[in-house]
């Protein structure tokens, strides 16, 4: 096993969507610096060259985040393997474009089963064994999207917004268990989101052309071209999972930063232009002082 003289302990990682993109590149990270890995995916032949290259390291499981009896099988496995988990990522996903309209009922469940659901249960399920630790690090990867609504990808940031309330939450709840939350929100990144992890509304309508096909149509001629580089994502979210105080929230991407800035620019413009309306809707004799949670 590889070894870094300024880590103490080797950490024991599951990943879920190890077979491409963010999910790959942290896996190849992880396994380079000396730690345990996890290594999920729906095909987890794909795996092979990992577990090729780190066979006393690294375990492949097959795991489809929507089956209940494959999140327990691949905790299982990590408990069985490894005799702990120090980090959950819950990395898999994939990406919807349509306007709401146009989205069957169909693809909006199935966007928040994998998107949202698989996180969720994923994180309810390693749970137990994190406090009986007594530590222990989730990771969920959102998207730039998780904080600001694109046009054409209404549900996308509907999993994504979802998943970034959830885990705001969760982080005030585990804290005091010694466990840490950390969502990541990226920018365009040189992955397969732009191609194979990308879905497209099947019935789309004109009136939505400016909005969801021209939204569809960036994405895939961004593909190949984005500016962000998954390996050096990688290398960020593996220091914010080792800092002692990691970030609720680590953007990644000049993209994502200068986006969400923009973001929280409009919230705070938009809360100031209506404070006056804002204020006046309190009971006259009320006292009350702001919430603090």
């Amino acid at each position: 096993m590889n070894s870094d003289k300024n880590r103490v302990t080797p950490k024991v990682w599951l990943i879920t969507g190890c077979s491409t993109g963010f999910g790959r590149a942290l896996a190849e990270a992880v396994l380079k610096q000396g730690d345990y890995l996890i290594a999920t995916a729906r095909e987890p032949e794909q795996l092979r060259a990992l577990i090729d290259q780190y066979p006393d390291t690294t375990k492949a499981v097959r795991l489809d985040v929507t089956l209940s009896q494959e999140r327990q099988a691949a905790i299982d496995a990590a408990i069985k393997t490894f005799g702990r988990i120090d980090v959950l990522v819950n990395n898999a996903g994939y990406g919807l474009i349509g306007a709401l309209e146009e989205v069957s009922e169909t693809d909006i469940r199935q966007a928040f089963e994998t998107n949202f659901f698989g996180a969720i249960h994923l994180i309810q399920t390693v749970l137990p064994w994190m406090r009986q630790q007594g530590s222990g690090h989730i990771v969920n990867m959102s998207s730039t999207a998780g904080l600001v609504g694109f046009g054409g990808s209404s549900i996308y940031c509907a999993t994504k917004f979802a998943l970034e309330g959830m885990s705001e939450a969760l982080a005030k709840e585990v804290e005091p268990l010694g466990i840490e939350v950390t969502l990541i929100e990226p920018g365009a990144f040189r992955t397969s989101f732009n191609g194979r992890s990308l879905a497209a509304a099947e019935q789309p309508i004109d009136a939505y052309a400016l909005v969801s096909r021209a939204s569809l149509q960036w994405f895939k001629q961004m593909d190949g071209r984005q500016p962000g580089n998954p390996a050096k994502a990688a290398q960020a979210i593996i220091q914010a999972v080792e800092n002692p105080h990691p970030p609720l929230r680590l953007a990644l991407g000049t993209d994502a930063m200068s986006l969400i800035q923009e973001k929280l620019e409009s919230v705070k413009t938009n809360l100031e232009a209506w404070q006056q309306v804002t204020v006046s809707t309190d009971y006259a004799d009320s006292h009350t002082e702001a919430l603090s949670r």
